[in-house]
């Protein structure tokens, strides 16, 4: 199964298409730029929460909306192991403030050429590689903390999932409120 899905042609061809458009997006949206991915951390630029959070809310909207549609047979969701998830956000959280992109802003940025890009993306390889070979050791160690299995928040509670995608998207409007309240208040001030 898995090898037909990286051999059909059109599966590729969809893939690259996908990833082009959206390496283009971040591009034109600024956060391919080492000192806006620094400048959010530091609280002074938020383009990427704010392009992440978009993003979470949009695909959210178009995945239930093409579940309800049947366009999609359900979700493939990753096990909740939470031990795991908190390790891997740390070394996701560490090695992006270290160098000042994530994955998908790193690789964008190799699409225009940026040399600590290209550095940090091979240092990811390597990493995952290493990563993949100490995940038996690491994940014996870590299971234990807790596995929910594959679920959702909608699936654990009795509240649908598109009350969870509203929700979010009216924080997300308040959230982007105060902070362009806030940004006015220091260019004023």
């Amino acid at each position: 199964m898995l090898t037909n899905f990286f051999t059909d042609p059109r599966t590729i061809l969809l893939g690259a298409i996908t990833g082009l458009i959206f390496g283009f997006l971040l591009h034109r949206g600024g956060v391919t730029r080492y000192h806006v991915i620094v400048g959010q951390f530091l609280f002074r630029d938020h383009m990427v929460l704010k392009t992440m959070l978009t993003a979470i809310i949009v695909s959210s909207v178009g995945i239930y909306a093409m579940l309800g549609l049947g366009m999609i047979k359900g979700l493939h969701l990753k096990t909740a192991e939470l031990g795991m998830n908190a390790a891997g956000g740390l070394i996701f959280g560490v090695g992006m403030v270290l160098l000042g992109y994530c994955p998908g802003t790193a690789l964008a940025a190799v699409g225009q050429s940026s040399r600590d890009a290209m550095v940090g993306v091979l240092g990811a390889l390597v990493g995952a590689a290493v990563y993949a070979e100490a995940f038996p050791s690491i994940h014996r160690m870590l299971v234990p903390l807790g596995n929910l299995g594959e679920v959702t928040l909608a699936d654990i509670s009795p509240v649908s999932p598109w009350v969870f995608i509203v929700v979010l998207a009216i924080l997300t409007v308040g959230l982007f409120v105060c902070l362009e309240q806030r940004a006015a208040k220091l260019v004023v001030g």
